[in-house]
């Protein structure tokens, strides 16, 4: 007789202590002393430290200008534009304008700021002063009590600790009533490709059933036909590599309403590598929403005003340690949201117990409601840059066939009933739209209830 156990090592194991990485340290940069320019240019002051990327964008720009543009040089009187000229002033006072008026926006003043060994920069701000409190609804008010939560959900199914975060390894902590929020520098502005768009994902023109379109590639488990409250998972976590800065490769839980349309409602939550986004190539707890198909509303974590965090020890946004190894040991993270019956906000749990938030019931249309689909998987960007199909790796890099501990996996999925029950899988689908760069396999046991694996490296023979 052979036990589960010895089928699924994973199940007597604990996530394995690893070193914090040492590799592509950022650390911010702290003024010495602060220069006031006191002259007014197209009616902006500016207060100059040197080392800011804003500034010396600014400064280098000016004195090229200056170059280029002599104060009495007839040019500037001249109706005919100098050859081959790049730079328009106004328009980069305008972007760095916008880029200093976001910042004040999203970063609150802290009660206490953390600075991690790797870079990242941890405010922690009074709870009800974070950015969801900013949007008109939720204007003077607090975060709301922790809801019912589903029955059939066992507290005690995991045992893992609010540490997994890299920033918290140094023993530093945020007080109580405040809530740990990762700092929005002007490092990660000036990687986007829009201010305006700054947060948020890419849009993705007419998204079908699967989600496919615009680069972007999945490979998915799905469950549609009922009306749904909610969903769980426990979610492998890797470090996928992704080729391209303008790429990303996460693994994630939907929950969803709407057409597949304008009108599409997400809630997303997962783990996901984004250099554009971070800045580094770490996996990254995050969440996501949408009311409108990516196109106007919603963000990633707590860039605008929407997703309420009630927890002081988990930062949003903040790198993941540790992480799984081929052949070696395996780390994964379970994350449940499920609709709360009284109020009807949509609520983020994870690990064993740790309430991290909620999306507030008013931000979305259909899933003010109920949701209509669930998916669990992994999304690449494929770019198409090289001329080929990307080598950014989805979950392991491993296609579903290497199974565990090579192939990465979601496990013990549910959803959450009209009744608030929580349940396992009817007929789950599961599906690859590019099966020769990215696949998935699917199947059911007493150990895992229902569970699959996917992923793969992208560009190969069959992917080219």
């Amino acid at each position: 007789m052979t036990w589960l156990w010895d089928v699924f090592p994973w199940t007597k194991s604990k996530p394995r202590k690893t070193q914090t990485p040492s590799v592509g340290r950022t650390r911010q940069h702290k003024c010495g002393q602060t220069h006031t320019w006191k002259r007014s240019f197209l009616n902006i002051d500016f207060s100059l430290c040197l080392r800011s990327p804003i500034v010396s964008l600014l400064v280098h720009f000016l004195f090229v200008v200056s170059t280029l543009f002599p104060v009495h040089s007839s040019q500037f009187g001249d109706h005919h534009p100098v050859a081959n000229q790049t730079f328009r002033p106004k328009e980069e006072l305008r972007k760095l304008n916008a880029i200093r008026n976001r910042l004040q926006l999203i970063n609150k003043p802290p009660v206490k700021t953390i600075q991690s060994s790797y870079g990242d920069i941890i405010d922690c701000v009074a709870s009800h002063m974070q950015h969801a409190f900013d949007h008109p609804q939720l204007k003077g008010q607090k975060p709301l009590d922790p809801p019912e939560r589903p029955r059939g959900h066992n507290q005690m199914d995991d045992d893992l600790s609010d540490s997994f975060q890299l920033w918290s390894l140094s023993g530093e902590s945020c007080p109580e009533g405040t809530i740990p929020i990762r700092r929005t520098t002007e490092e990660d502005m000036l990687r986007a490709n829009s201010v305006r768009r700054f947060g948020r994902k890419k849009v993705i023109n007419r998204v079908r059933r699967d989600t496919s379109g615009n680069g972007h590639e999945h490979a998915i488990g799905y469950v549609t036909g009922d009306q749904y409250y909610g969903a769980k998972a426990s979610i492998n976590v890797w470090a996928p590599l992704v080729e391209n800065p303008y790429e990303f490769s996460l693994s994630q839980m939907w929950v969803i309403s709407g057409s597949f349309g304008d009108d599409l409602n997400t809630i997303e939550a997962g783990w996901q590598v984004s250099p554009e986004l971070y800045g580094d190539s770490y996996p990254r707890f995050f969440t996501y929403w949408t009311t409108d198909a990516y196109q106007a509303t919603g963000c990633y974590n707590l860039l605008c005003s929407g997703f309420v965090q009630t927890n002081s020890k988990i930062a949003i946004g903040a790198a993941i340690s540790p992480t799984s190894s081929y052949s070696g040991g395996q780390f994964d993270i379970s994350l449940l949201i499920w609709k709360d019956p009284k109020h009807g906000n949509w609520w983020l749990e994870f690990g064993s117990g740790i309430l991290v938030g909620y999306w507030p019931s008013f931000l979305f249309t259909h899933l003010g409601d109920h949701a209509s689909m669930i998916q669990f998987g992994g999304e690449i960007v494929n770019s198409g840059s090289s001329g080929s199909h990307t080598s950014t790796q989805m979950g392991s890099g491993h296609f579903a066939e290497e199974g565990f501990a090579k192939a990465s996996y979601f496990r013990n999925m549910q959803v959450v009933d009209w009744d608030n029950n929580l349940i396992p899988l009817s007929n789950l689908k599961v599906l690859a739209d590019h099966p020769n760069c990215y696949d998935i396999q699917g199947g059911v046991n007493n150990a895992w209830g229902n569970y699959f694996y996917y992923g793969g490296p992208g560009r190969n023979v069959k992917c080219p």
